[in-house]
């Protein structure tokens, strides 16, 4: 397969995995995973997660690993070159993508102000009031209103931090910024995680996220959840890691890259659980309630729970407060940094632009939508596009790569080959059962759960404000906007000079010579 130009390559191993676990370990992982688990079972959620990790978690990111590093390129050029009316697929992920980046920025932009109003606990005594009134000063949903100023400067400055980096290529930009920024995020959550677990109430946290209920064993909708927090928490089914993996060195470990960075992103979630709900402990105990009274998820646990949290601590109050929203800043950015990633070499490939022109155009536009969120009814919006996005964007998409490269175009032997020929552990026939029986199927029924309820109980806010038009408007115009970007940018033709775009990729023995 001839190229025009060399494909960008990881400097070393660690570079790789160290970006790959940047992007899974995201802000989901912290405020998402603790309430699931807890509200599925506690402890005993965790053996439905393990199997849920093995059986489609991991086999989903060693098949994203062996297309990308077989067939070298984007997602559109993989797809493309692995069928030619596949490269929509690689677009539509793009397309995902996109919508993604441009209101994740907005929340890290959050977690940096919120990392200053730290440092003297500037939410006060009412938390809530704080983050919805002087902060966000949220408008009435359907309504933009004006920009908020607190959240703006925090977000140019995030988008320069991440274009920054993104100019900078593979080894000079991702690599090097996520061997800052990983073991900076672990080491701060960690002493995080250890305050929390000696403050006075954090066992009753901890018991309440880990004393098994094993009866919601038997809960179908148990199992739906411990798969879609797999799904969503591995960065698969949205072009990133088959990006990341075109950057490899031909002879890398396809499969043993896999299982680390797989049970790296799990083992970062179940210290999330550990400190959030230590945390939480102390909270109900110095509230004199109990520990359900105070969990939630998701931007209320870290916008509203966990500044009350940080205002109570006996001491050093500022310090843990930076610690943890600035770990939140870190996670959110290594993790926009690789969804802009899968965009700008998407393009790249395609249209054959520098990178620096192709970040500015990508990243910058991305930038500029993301303003809509740093408006006063940005929260509305944020909250309704997100929630379609990754319902019927994300996991869509990915059951729909698992028919496509498995089912029609028959592809697991051939990938199976492929990595068996670089990876020190075999694939074995658990891999392809996996990937043909049980992948495909608790997707489409994540899908199908998803599908049910939302036509049920259209989404809305917790008392119910959300107009039917808006949530229909701009909820399923988003999920239908990414299929849209998807069918739009698969139309061009290819300008990339020298790509034989349907040559088979060379064998693998031929690769390692």
């Amino acid at each position: 397969m001839s190229e025009a130009a060399p494909r960008e390559q990881w400097g070393t191993r660690s570079g790789f995995l160290l970006a790959a676990i940047g992007s899974a370990i995201g802000l989901g992982n912290i405020w998402r995973f603790p309430y699931v688990a807890y509200d599925n079972g506690g402890g005993a959620f965790l053996l439905p997660y393990l199997i849920a990790l093995l059986t489609a978690g991991i086999p989903l990111l060693i098949l994203e690993y062996a297309l990308g590093h077989r067939y070298r390129g984007s997602a559109p050029l993989t797809f493309r070159r692995l069928h030619r009316r596949a490269e929509f697929l690689g677009w539509w992920q793009v397309g995902v993508c996109l919508l993604i980046a441009s209101y994740y920025a907005v929340v890290v932009a959050w977690a940096g102000a919120y990392t200053v109003y730290a440092v003297d606990g500037a939410w006060g005594d009412d938390p809530d009031a704080f983050f919805t009134g002087d902060f966000l000063a949220v408008a009435e949903a359907g309504t933009l209103g004006g920009l908020r100023w607190p959240v703006l400067l925090p977000l140019v400055l995030v988008w320069a931090v991440a274009l920054g980096v993104l100019v900078g290529g593979v080894k000079r930009g991702i690599e090097r910024a996520n061997r800052v920024m990983i073991p900076v995020l672990v080491l701060s959550f960690g002493a995080l995680v250890v305050r929390a677990v000696t403050l006075e109430g954090a066992t009753l946290g901890l018991d309440a996220l880990f004393t098994p209920d094993w009866g919601a064993m038997l809960d179908s909708s148990v199992w739906v959840a411990a798969f879609g927090q797999i799904f969503f928490s591995l960065s698969v089914g949205f072009a990133i890691m088959i990006t990341f993996a075109s950057y490899l060195p031909r002879d890398a470990d396809l499969t043993g890259n896999a299982f680390i960075a797989g049970f790296a992103n799990s083992s970062f979630e179940l210290l999330a659980g550990i400190g959030v709900f230590a945390a939480l402990g102390f909270l109900a105990t110095a509230a004199g309630t109990a520990v359900d009274e105070v969990a939630t998820e998701g931007v209320g646990l870290a916008f509203v729970v966990f500044p009350a949290v940080i205002s109570q601590m006996p001491g050093f109050n500022g310090f843990f407060g930076v610690l943890f929203f600035g770990s939140l800043v870190v996670a959110g950015l290594s993790s926009l940094i690789s969804i802009i990633e899968a965009s700008v070499s998407a393009v790249v490939d395609k249209f054959a632009l520098g990178r620096r022109r192709t970040v500015a155009l990508v990243g910058g536009g991305t930038a500029l939508v993301s303003l809509l969120y740093a408006t006063a009814g940005g929260v509305n919006l944020l909250d309704v596009v997100d929630n379609f996005v990754n319902l019927f964007g994300v996991a869509v998409v990915g059951l729909v790569e698992v028919v496509v490269v498995v089912w029609l175009l028959r592809q697991v032997e051939p990938l199976r080959r492929h990595a068996d020929g670089l990876s020190e552990v075999p694939l074995r026939r658990w891999w392809v059962l996996a990937l043909t029986v049980v992948t495909p199927l608790l997707l489409g029924l994540v899908t199908l759960d998803n599908l049910r309820a939302e036509l049920s109980a259209p989404y809305s806010t917790a008392d119910g404000t959300y107009p039917v038009g808006f949530v229909i408007g701009l909820g399923w115009g988003a999920a239908a906007l990414a299929l849209a970007i998807g069918l739009a940018l698969t139309l061009p033709a290819w300008r990339r000079p020298g790509v034989d775009l349907l040559a088979p990729p060379r064998r693998t023995e031929e690769t390692l010579t």
